[in-house]
């Protein structure tokens, strides 16, 4: 079937105002054909000058992670069927969040500085054994979803807060570092999350979901960024404003069913963060010159809505405890 393939290219040898542009091809693929089968053909017949990085061709490598119509994904493993879906075109991009060195080649040191700075590797506690070190098998297997890994950057390529903010550690990098602290055989967990809990770390992630999504494994990096909060929490690193954000959260959710807006910024900071607090002032100001500002007595849910809320909060409590 005939197919149009729209290619962000990227030239650093070009002048600055031509280095960036969509450049359209036109190709004969079958119903079999991958992305990566397509950009080949059009490499090996059509344009040379092409840049792509590829390697195993069986979605084990990670090398061919790219933005295809707008989200990132293996070429290798996505057939171009799925990706023109009812209409005869799509769009191939390199990763986001990372600097591109030249057509669909991502620079991928951010990405490695950012998996080296959660220090990637077991840290024991005490001398080193004399034998094998045996972990529990219930263990290990929790830790198999995360350990299927490529690290082909595709979480990271999508990451919504990495856009805001490029300080982010990422999903890739802080589910890495689910990895170590949930094995029994690590011994510095402490250290772990105390680190984790600072700026650019597990607080700092909106819970877009885009991460979980993008990953061709089914690592969900979210999830594991979510697991480490709750193992935070649980260690003590309770005290800074992404923990404080979480509580005040659940506490107004779970008493009235709604949540209080206009208390969340105020717990989040901590009463006593004068300089925080005025800092929200202009963001106020706004919110009430745009009508958006929340009322200053806090409405729950009527009635038995409500209940059925705090009902069910318990039952989580419980089933945690």
């Amino acid at each position: 079937m005939p197919v149009t393939v729209k290619v962000k290219r990227y030239n650093p040898e070009a002048p600055e105002a031509s280095r960036s542009g969509w450049q359209e091809y036109q190709v004969e693929v079958n119903q079999f054909s991958t992305v990566l089968d397509t950009l080949m053909q059009i490499r090996e017949q059509q344009d040379g000058t092409l840049g792509l990085r590829c390697s195993c061709r069986s979605a084990i490598c990670g090398s061919c992670a790219m933005r295809i119509n707008g989200h990132a994904g293996l070429a290798c493993k996505t057939k171009v069927s799925d990706a023109v879906g009812s209409g005869d075109s799509m769009t191939v991009e390199p990763m986001g969040n990372l600097p591109v060195v030249k057509d669909l080649i991502a620079d991928l040191t951010p990405f490695w500085d950012k998996v080296m700075a959660v220090e990637p590797w077991m840290q024991p506690a005490g001398p080193e054994p004399e034998g094998e070190y045996l972990a529990p098998n219930e263990a290990m297997l929790h830790l198999a979803g995360v350990m299927d890994c490529i690290l082909c950057g595709a979480c990271v390529s999508d990451c919504t807060v990495m856009e805001v903010d490029p300080n982010f550690l990422g999903p890739a990098a802080l589910a890495k570092a689910y990895r170590f602290v949930a094995d029994p055989r690590d011994s510095a967990d402490d250290h772990r999350l105390q680190e984790l809990g600072k700026y650019a770390g597990i607080w700092d992630c909106t819970r877009c979901f885009e991460c979980v999504d993008a990953c061709p494994k089914g690592v969900a990096p979210m999830d594991r960024i979510m697991a480490l909060r709750d193992r935070a929490i649980e260690a003590g690193y309770d005290k800074n404003p992404g923990a404080r954000h979480a509580e005040a959260f659940a506490d107004s959710v779970g008493h009235s069913g709604t949540l209080d807006e206009l208390k969340l910024p105020i717990r989040t900071a901590g009463l006593m963060n004068l300089p925080v607090l005025l800092g929200y002032a202009p963001v106020a100001l706004r919110a009430a010159s745009k009508g958006k500002m929340p009322p200053l007595i806090h409405k729950g849910l009527p009635g038995d809505n409500a209940r059925n809320v705090r009902r069910i909060f318990r039952k989580v409590e419980e089933e945690q405890k």
